[in-house]
């Protein structure tokens, strides 16, 4: 477990939901509500966070919540207990899965691997627990390749990347040097965030 990574989602944990439960939710609910439609099997969510996502995961579904924080966890406890399905969380580094080789049909990922430090390694990790043939779907921010946002991005990122996710990183290109292939890319807002579906 890292300590670094797990002590700012901790301290993170205070104002997350004040942060992220109006705007936020109500711009991308559209969007996540369409990535999480396609839940199937046994699944995992990495970055459970606080929860704040489970409202729009279908029902009767077979799915694990794991996150580094147990502060986060905390507060997604209760969110948990009223879905309507199968929904266990646990604390967890994205890095080092405490899951078997193929325990999962699809892992689903929200803006989580803007934060996980090594992010091709931890890609990998979600790699090795997917079945042959399972899938990645994430809804991620990543950096942009348009300017200006290009270079208020790299601007902003030392700020970012002390308190919370870093804005400049390549997710698609992770993914595939993670080993996976990518079937799609979509830019959900101008290129910086996006929707991927890759598989194993």
């Amino acid at each position: 477990m890292d300590p670094v990574t797990r002590k700012k989602w901790d301290a993170a944990s205070a104002g997350y939901d004040f942060f992220n439960s109006f705007g936020p939710e109500r711009r991308w609910s559209r969007v996540k509500g369409r990535l999480y439609s396609s839940m199937k099997g046994r699944i995992l969510f990495l970055a459970v966070g606080t929860g704040l996502d489970i409202k729009y995961f279908p029902p009767n579904q077979d799915i694990v919540g794991v996150d580094i924080s147990m502060r986060m966890l905390e507060k997604a406890r209760p969110r948990a207990r009223e879905y309507n399905g199968n929904l266990p969380l646990a604390e967890m580094d994205a890095r080092a899965l405490a899951f078997p080789d193929y325990s999962f049909d699809q892992v689903f990922t929200a803006c989580t691997f803007c934060s996980v430090p090594e992010p091709v390694e931890g890609l990998r990790e979600v790699r090795r627990v997917l079945r042959h043939g399972g899938e990645l779907h994430m809804f991620e921010h990543t950096r942009s390749r348009w300017f200006p946002f290009n270079v208020m991005l790299h601007l902003m990122n030392p700020v970012t990347r002390r308190f919370g996710p870093e804005v400049t990183r390549d997710t698609p290109r992770n993914v595939r040097r993670a080993g996976f292939q990518v079937r799609r890319v979509r830019n959900e807002y101008l290129d910086v965030v996006k929707t991927i579906f890759a598989v194993r």
